[in-house]
């Protein structure tokens, strides 16, 4: 078994050495491995992990956004909301606490399951319902829900053709006079250079034996792309996981058009969060948008 591992090992070196020289955005990859069993569980321990904000922001963090979004959606008790990539449930779940009805979506299968026994555990289970399903597969068309939630930048995860079809699902899937509330971050504060770094350790998101992680990121100026790939070698094993993740970013024109394409007539953008005091509010841009009345 030694030997075997060692000569995975020297196979993995060498696919890295021989790499492309830069990945082809949403060919090579573009998101990471949310929905496998094993990734997911590891991400929701960063989601619930309250000592940093890379997965989902701290509680207290969160409840500034929650006050922001129900003046600004007009949220009130006996709506109905749709919470597109929602993760563990937090956003829906303090909707429904302060009742809401809320549809939340998310391919994650280990956190959906949490976000069943948060409403549970906050006695709101009968206000919400977490489906594990791709996004782009939901079809909520007619349901007309009073507003809905595309956050933390989840939006650009998708390549321009697919972020624009979501935009137009949600829009069919919202009342007249249903908000969508979208945060992306400010394309003008993206880092636009190109650079690599790498670490060891032997648990966290990518596994829990010791593992070597290369991580390389670019910028694609002629498509506002920005992309990172990540080489993860196992060094028990030495199995070699490649992921790249794909961020296609918009000018705010760029997203107000798209979002009126869509069916949103009316499209209001906020910078830096609205001022909302988050620690990284300024990388932000929100975006508010209303169908028809």
């Amino acid at each position: 078994m030694e030997n075997e591992a060692q000569s995975r090992l020297i196979q993995s070196l060498w696919k890295i050495y021989n790499r492309p020289q830069r990945p082809t955005p949403w060919i090579d990859g573009g998101n990471l491995p949310w929905d496998q069993e094993a990734f997911s569980r590891r991400m929701l321990q960063e989601h619930l992990d309250e000592s940093h904000g890379a997965a989902s922001r701290v509680s207290a963090e969160r409840q500034l956004q929650l006050t922001w979004l129900r003046q600004k959606l007009n949220l009130q008790p006996g709506m109905r909301l749709l919470d597109i990539t929602c993760g563990p449930g937090f956003y829906a779940v303090d909707l429904a606490k302060q009742g809401c009805s809320v549809v939340g979506v998310d391919f994650s299968p280990a956190a959906i399951a949490y976000a069943r026994q948060l409403a549970e555990s906050e006695g709101v289970a009968d206000r919400c319902t977490f489906v594990e399903q791709d996004v782009l597969q939901m079809d909520y068309e007619g349901q007309n829900f009073d507003a809905a939630l595309f956050i933390y930048g989840q939006l650009a995860v998708f390549p321009r053709h697919q972020a624009q079809l979501l935009l137009e699902k949600v829009a069919c899937s919202l009342r007249p006079g249903g908000r969508l509330c979208v945060e992306l971050l400010n394309q003008d504060r993206v880092d636009k250079c190109s650079s690599n770094w790498w670490f060891t350790d032997d648990t966290g998101l990518w596994g829990n034996a010791p593992f070597l992680h290369l991580g390389e990121r670019f910028w694609l100026a002629d498509q506002q792309t920005s992309m990172e790939r990540f080489q993860i070698i196992h060094l028990d094993s030495g199995r070699l996981d490649e992921i790249t993740l794909c961020d296609q970013t918009y000018a705010v024109e760029t997203m107000c058009e798209m979002m009126k394409t869509a069916g949103f007539p009316t499209v209001n953008a906020y910078p830096a969060w609205d001022n909302v005091p988050l620690y990284d509010r300024d990388e932000w841009i929100v975006y508010v948008a209303q169908t028809p009345e």
